[in-house]
């Protein structure tokens, strides 16, 4: 992990410069908006999510309580606003692609760029084994498979694909990976798992359908779910596709020759087809995260190009940034931050501001400390975000 200045030969998997020159020799511009969705997604996971919460335990009502609700997972199939959290940090990955390895292609060469896929998809991964134990314990404790690890995989094959393939390969690509895996886990039954009574679909419950099947037999160390993991050996290759759908974002976000309100007005249609497609597709094939489902895939990243369409929008095409400076100092860190957020304990540093459960703090302010807690971690988060960018300290991976 390296420190840099923030500038052209920058763009990272955590910290990927838009260059959307429209002609050669142009001056390079950073699409600021893949910044402020970046932070404005992550920021949900620093904390953001304990707001809505303790915003509902303070003050319960209807409203409020939707909110809380819609900010915890499903537990299998069904989708909340938090599902997306996850696979939209990975479509908005699969954009910043286009921009930050399109110029180096173009400059350097495929090697060039092949190296740098590997060598970051390579040392994120290893970051997901630390952030999960790293090796402190037996190899039955490591967790091979979690999020940075997804991310880190997602990355290196979408990056791949992008480098030697055309976009109307891609394409097949990216459904050949989708419709596979709704054959797999359609048609093909775990060892031991009869067919669906009068069908010739298999289950799709928790434990009893191939993907997890897999994970027991063939994922060695910890599972996140006892003998099988949400991001795990076969679900990963829908989430590669994910991410190549966030290329084909990307690759119409730097397109010198679409307008601006074009571009908005296309990834706002095709984000409303992916939603309309994810939802018919999961009447068959549900929507389930943990098994990222391709009708999952497909209504996360409808909902994720719509978002990046309104952000490009506001951000970008109207300019007005002042509002999302919070989330472009988050979006420019936001590996960074993910794990600081684990390593430093911010909740720790928060019970020096507002006292810990029990403190006489927490029964002076009642239903309200939760609140304030959590408002203070949100803070906290912003404060190092914000340090870290006007330093210009960006860690690249």
């Amino acid at each position: 992990m390296t420190v840099i200045a923030p500038g052209p030969a920058s763009a990272t998997v955590d910290d990927p410069v838009a260059l959307a020159a429209t002609e050669p020799g142009a001056k390079p511009e950073r699409v600021v908006s893949l910044d402020a969705l970046r932070g404005f997604d992550m920021i949900w996971i620093l904390g953001g999510e304990e707001v809505i919460k303790a915003l509902a335990n303070a003050f319960p009502n209807r409203v409020t309580n939707v909110l809380k609700d819609q900010f915890d997972h499903v537990a299998w199939e069904g989708f909340h606003v938090y599902d997306l959290i996850f696979p939209l940090f990975v479509f908005i990955v699969g954009a910043s692609i286009v921009f930050s390895l399109g110029r180096l292609i173009r400059t350097q060469g495929r090697a060039a760029a092949v190296r740098r896929v590997v060598v970051r998809g390579v040392v994120l991964y290893l970051l997901g084994l630390l952030y999960y134990g790293g090796f402190d314990k037996t190899f039955d404790h490591i967790r091979p498979m979690g999020v940075l690890q997804r991310i880190a995989l997602a990355y290196l094959f979408a990056g791949l694909l992008f480098i030697f393939l055309k976009p109307r390969a891609l394409a097949i690509a990216a459904t050949a990976l989708l419709v596979g895996y709704w054959a797999l886990l359609t048609f093909v039954p775990a060892p031991g798992e009869p067919l669906v009574a009068g069908t010739r679909h298999v289950s799709f419950a928790e434990g009893h359908n191939l993907t997890n099947w897999i994970d027991a037999h063939y994922l060695p160390g910890r599972k996140w779910d006892g003998d099988h993991d949400p991001e795990g050996i076969l679900s990963t290759l829908p989430a590669i596709a994910g991410c190549v759908l966030g290329v084909f974002a990307g690759l119409l976000l730097k397109s010198p020759t679409v307008p601006p309100l074009r571009k908005v007005g296309v990834l706002l249609l095709a984000g409303a087809c992916g939603v309309a497609a994810g939802y018919v597709w999961g009447l068959q094939f549900p929507v389930i995260k943990k098994l990222w489902t391709s009708s999952f895939v497909l209504l996360t990243a409808g909902y994720g190009a719509m978002l990046m369409a309104v952000f490009y929008l506001v951000v970008d095409v109207w300019r007005w940034r002042r509002w999302c400076t919070p989330f472009v100092w988050i979006g420019m860190n936001a590996i960074t931050l993910y794990l600081l957020f684990e390593l430093v304990e911010f909740k720790t540093l928060t019970a020096r501001f507002v006292g810990g459960p029990n403190s006489d703090m927490q029964r002076l302010l009642g239903n309200y400390w939760e609140l304030a807690a959590s408002l203070v971690t949100v803070g906290l988060v912003l404060l190092v975000a914000r340090f870290l960018y006007k330093r210009q300290i960006f860690l690249r991976v």
